[in-house]
């Protein structure tokens, strides 16, 4: 009878050697390194300047009305539905005008967050 195969034990020779862990920008910023840093200061940046150009347009819409009816002052006197016209923009056609403004708004904080995300998570 013949005697099985021994088993052999198969290694790599760089066994010893340190694994690369993958690094990316969700693990940078876990480690709150500059780099990680920098992403997120970069988030922080366009969610910032996406709030102040919407902050601003609601500033021209709101305070825009009343220069108008100051600039034109022939405005104040016409009838909308018996009541002024000021009353009726100030009391129904702003409010549409800022929920879209808020719509518009979420949309555009959701694309900046999803940009990103695939930034962030790319090897």
């Amino acid at each position: 009878m013949t005697e099985p195969p021994r088993r052999v034990r198969v290694t790599s020779p760089r066994t010893g050697a340190t694994r690369r862990r993958r690094v990316t920008g969700a693990s940078e910023i876990d480690a709150q390194t500059d780099l990680g840093e920098v992403y997120m200061t970069s988030l922080l940046r366009s969610q910032l300047r996406l709030a102040l150009l919407v902050l601003g347009a609601v500033v021209v819409l709101v305070a825009g009305l009343p220069l108008v009816f100051t600039v034109f002052p022939g405005l104040v006197d016409v009838q909308v539905l018996g009541m002024p016209l000021p009353w009726v923009l100030l009391a129904f056609a702003v409010y549409p005008v800022l929920l879209g403004l808020g719509w518009l708004y979420v949309r555009a904080a959701e694309r900046n967050e999803r940009d990103f995300a695939e930034v962030v998570e790319r090897p």
